[in-house]
């Protein structure tokens, strides 16, 4: 006899990990984007909107000096394998034609980063994955997100094989929540007083399962 509650019982289907980062063949690729692993050289344009008070609002992440916020770019940048829970990579989304803040000097001419993308492992038993987001707030209401996130949900499901995503929103994030809508996502939960930020705040879960994904792929497809 075993004291294992799970002996026995059937596994569900597992994801395609590890992963590595540098097992890319190429960054993805969107109409106005490329989307690559973060770099430290991609410091200087995070920092920008990484240091916003509007974007600090709803993201947990402490006020940085530019300094902290270097240090906290290369510790981003050096996470590059997903196998474990509470794993995580991250997506720039390197803007074509709009010139990096980075010095050319040392970093050469790279187009700059307005924003990034997380995948974070959830659960490697039960095979789920988060979504996460950031976005300079100049850069935003022309789609940008929307077309970074959803080439991000296509990857995930295509090369991680996860059986459903997740997506934790600030509920009086209105425009995240709205992404989340128009990813195919559903509301599945609101966790009252869950977060402390200046005051108790509610979050929303989100969800995607991969049979909705193909679902959605296919129809845009026809």
């Amino acid at each position: 006899m075993t004291d294992d509650p799970a002996a026995g019982a059937t596994l569900a289907p597992a994801m395609a990990l590890p992963f590595d980062a540098d097992s890319l063949a190429s960054p993805l690729s969107t109409e106005r984007m490329t989307l690559r692993p973060i770099e430290p050289g991609d410091s200087d344009d995070i920092w920008e909107y990484q240091r916003l008070p509007e974007v600090l609002r709803y993201i947990p992440w402490p006020v940085r000096d530019r300094e902290e916020a270097h240090v906290h770019t290369l510790k981003r940048a050096g996470m590059r394998r997903l196998a474990e829970d509470g794993d995580a990579f991250h997506f720039v989304m390197a803007l074509r034609g709009e010139r990096s803040m980075a010095r050319v000097e040392e970093y050469g001419h790279r187009d700059r980063v307005v924003g990034d993308v997380m995948l974070r492992i959830s659960s490697t038993q039960h095979a789920q994955l988060e979504l996460g987001w950031v976005l300079h707030p100049a850069f935003q209401g022309r789609g940008l997100a929307a077309e970074a996130t959803s080439e991000v949900v296509s990857f995930a499901f295509e090369v991680l094989n996860p059986h459903r995503l997740n997506a934790h929103v600030d509920v009086r994030n209105l425009a995240s929540a709205a992404l989340c809508r128009r990813l195919g996502m559903r509301l599945e939960a609101t966790l009252l007083e869950d977060v402390w930020d200046d005051g108790w705040q509610d979050s929303s879960i989100y969800g995607l399962l991969r049979r909705e994904w193909e679902t959605q792929r296919d129809s845009s497809a026809s």
